[in-house]
């Protein structure tokens, strides 16, 4: 059996005095890649962010490796037992968001952006070490950028400081890897080279989970595929749960075209 590095029972997430996502039942095992697809405002964002301890937990249950995690606070179960996520627990989780705000002129290199990775395991008081700047050099040749190592961040593409990015997750050298909409905006030869760091990440038994409109990315990369829109509406093998039907269902009220290679959701960013 594939040994799980993230569970969630009857999981559900709300922002203090705001919105929810719940029902939650999935686990993703190491190499595994599950495409998280949904309309917007559906609840991806914020189910990633509940995995990060970003968000709270208010029902059910989650496991990371371990059980780490019941729900706590006023919305919980009278009967669940408070536990809180040590901070080693979380530092197993690699996060790539949406977007992210850069100083363009800033005078960084990708190096050293990679290297912001490190900095939950280096602490306050302690400078890179050999261990460090390993980790650093395997993330960026993971996502095929250490020839650039020393170009400064600001010169590089669009689509190259999105692989940059990604490298400073990889940098923590995490055994999950969140991503949100990572393939927004992306050339063909970036989205290519996107493609096959995840599926070299797979390899190396890390597992993805991965928020994509992208049905072609579903269909090559990843295992398994998670519907959600306002909570878990479909969780399984690509094959069985990407169909017209479900998608449809998932987008409900918006005109849904679905071939082999797109999915295509008007009025939806993405493809």
């Amino acid at each position: 059996m594939t040994e799980n590095v993230v569970r969630l029972d009857d999981a559900t997430f709300t922002y203090p005095g705001g919105s929810s996502v719940g029902g939650f039942d999935f686990a993703i095992g190491r190499g595994e890649a599950v495409a998280l697809i949904g309309p917007n405002g559906a609840g991806k964002s914020t189910l990633l962010r509940g995995i990060l301890g970003l968000v709270p937990l208010t029902h059910g249950r989650m496991s990371l490796g371990e059980p780490v995690g019941e729900a706590s606070g006023p919305m919980a179960d009278a009967a669940a037992r408070p536990v809180t996520a040590k901070h080693s627990d979380r530092g197993m989780l690699g996060f790539l968001p949406q977007s992210m705000e850069f100083d363009l002129d800033f005078p960084i290199s990708l190096e050293q952006v990679v290297m912001q990775g490190r900095y939950r395991r280096l602490g306050l008081l302690r400078w890179p070490g050999r261990a460090d700047r390993a980790a650093v050099r395997h993330a960026l040749e993971t996502v095929g950028l250490e020839e650039l190592a020393a170009t400064r961040f600001g010169q590089l593409s669009g689509g190259q400081r999105q692989r940059g990015l990604l490298a400073r997750a990889l940098a923590a050298e995490p055994e999950l890897l969140l991503l949100d909409e990572p393939f927004n905006g992306l050339d063909q030869p970036n989205r290519d080279a996107l493609v096959a760091t995840l599926r070299r990440l797979k390899r190396d038994g890390v597992a993805v989970l991965v928020s994509t409109h992208d049905l072609e990315l579903a269909q090559q990369v990843c295992d398994l595929v998670l519907l959600v829109n306002g909570g878990q509406l479909s969780f399984g093998p690509v094959a069985d749960v990407l169909t017209l039907g479900n998608v449809q269902r998932c987008f409900d009220g918006v005109e849904v075209e679905i071939d082999e290679h797109t999915l295509v959701v008007p009025g939806h960013e993405g493809h």
